[in-house]
């Protein structure tokens, strides 16, 4: 093991509730009810703007770009006034690879990525940060953790991924690399793919991912 990427929503920082309220706000300015299982079946880790097609599906191409600013605005409006909630046991491992001088990476689709992790003082405890303004293509491409990967000059089946999405985890094997599911919806059997699925990173220790290899 060279190296550990992790993925930034879910894994390191749960900004979950702060999106979810964010398109809830949206959605309703269009008089739409909005659930937490619509949430997670139609919105959760995709673009602002397919996120918004699939709700507000008679909206042409222009309205679709207007609605997903306007959450854009709200989630940052939520993310500047309020504490981000941050996974202490994910952050353990990470300070526990640094000890061991285990490189270490953080990646999101989000551009907002930077942003979070100044505002929860993480930003330290990584060698590279990839965020949604470095890569053109995402999951389940494998292209985010490659350029991870490149960044830290470690060769990609060095690598172990550290996910909680579906298409995360596929990105992950589609690079080559061994991969570690978080599962937070006990559902495990959604991250089958992985090479070891938890339902939090306490259950885990360095020596236990080195098993992977």
């Amino acid at each position: 093991m060279q190296a550990a990427i992790f993925d930034l929503d879910g894994v390191i920082v749960n900004t979950v509730p702060l999106h979810f309220r964010a398109w809830q706000r949206m959605f309703a300015e269009y008089g739409r009810e909005f659930t937490f299982e619509e949430y997670k079946e139609k919105v959760d880790g995709i673009p602002r703007k397919d996120g918004a097609r699939a709700v507000l599906t008679d909206l042409s191409d222009e309205e679709l770009e207007k609605a997903g600013s306007k959450k854009q605005c709200y989630f940052l409006e939520y993310l500047n006034s309020e504490e981000i909630p941050v996974y202490k046991t994910t952050v353990d491992l990470i300070k526990a690879l640094k000890k061991e001088k285990i490189k270490r990476g953080a990646i999101s689709s989000s551009k907002n990525c930077l942003a979070i992790l100044k505002k929860a003082n993480l930003i330290d405890l990584f060698d590279v940060i990839i965020t949604g303004n470095d890569v053109t293509k995402g999951k389940p491409d494998p292209r985010v953790f490659l350029t991870a990967a490149e960044k830290m000059s470690v060769e990609p089946a060095g690598c172990v991924v550290f996910e909680d999405a579906v298409l995360g985890v596929e990105a992950a094997k589609r690079a080559k690399m061994k991969c570690v599911g978080i599962d937070r919806y006990g559902k495990p059997e959604r991250l089958k793919k992985a090479d070891l699925v938890v339902s939090d990173l306490g259950e885990v220790n360095i020596e236990k991912i080195k098993e992977l290899f």
